[in-house]
C-alpha cells in the first residue's frame, strides 16, 4: 500500500489527525456498514480519543473542504466515524484478517511519516525565524549606518550653504 494514498486520506478534524470510516473501509476492502457494525459491537475498545463521530456541522465542513470525497458519501444521512492513529491500531483487533493487518501496518507508517514531516517542518520554521531575527538585527545596523552617513553628508552640505555671519566687506569669496 502506498503511503501517499494513505496520507491523502488523513484529515485534521477537532485538532486531531484522523481517517474517516469510509476511507478505512475502502482500504480494508470491506463495506463501510460492516466496519461501523464491527466498531459498534466493540465500543469499549474505542474511547473518545481513539474514535469519534462527526457532528453534522463538522461533516458539512469536511464536505466543503475536501474535493476528493466520493459522491455517494457526500449525501449520506449518517455522519462518519473519525479514527485517530490509536483508533486505527485498535481496528486491527476488531477486523481480524490478513488484509486488515497489512493495511494497519501501512497506515501506522503513514502516520509516523506525517508526524516526522511535521517535526521537520517545525524545525525548519524555527531556523527561518532565527535567520529572520539575525537578518533584522544586521539590516537594522546597516540602516542606522546608512542614515548616519546620509545625515552626515546632509549636515555638511547645509553648513557649506548657510549664510555667513559677521562683518561683510563687499568682496565675495
Amino acid at each position: 500500500m502506498e503511503l501517499s494514498i494513505i496520507k491523502n486520506k488523513i484529515h485534521n478534524i477537532q485538532g486531531n489527525k484522523v481517517i474517516l470510516d469510509f476511507d478505512l473501509a475502502e482500504l480494508y476492502e470491506v463495506e463501510t456498514r460492516v466496519l461501523k457494525q464491527a466498531v459498534r459491537r466493540n465500543l469499549k475498545r474505542f474511547p473518545d480519543d481513539f474514535m469519534f463521530q462527526l457532528s453534522k456541522d463538522e461533516w458539512k465542513e469536511v464536505i466543503t473542504n475536501c474535493d476528493n470525497l466520493p459522491e455517494n458519501i457526500k449525501f449520506s444521512p449518517a455522519t462518519p466515524f473519525a479514527f485517530t492513529e490509536q483508533g486505527v491500531a485498535m481496528l486491527s483487533s476488531v477486523l481480524n484478517s490478513d488484509k486488515a493487518i497489512d493495511v494497519n501496518i501501512s497506515i501506522m507508517r503513514a502516520f509516523v511519516a506525517l508526524r516526522q514531516h511535521l517535526t521537520d517542518y517545525s524545525n525548519l520554521k524555527e531556523h527561518i525565524a532565527q535567520l529572520e531575527k539575525e537578518m533584522n538585527i544586521k539590516f537594522k545596523d546597516i540602516h542606522q549606518a546608512m542614515n548616519y552617513l546620509l545625515q552626515k553628508d546632509k549636515v555638511q552640505i547645509e553648513q557649506q550653504n548657510r549664510g555667513r555671519i559677521g562683518f561683510k566687506t563687499g568682496k565675495k569669496n
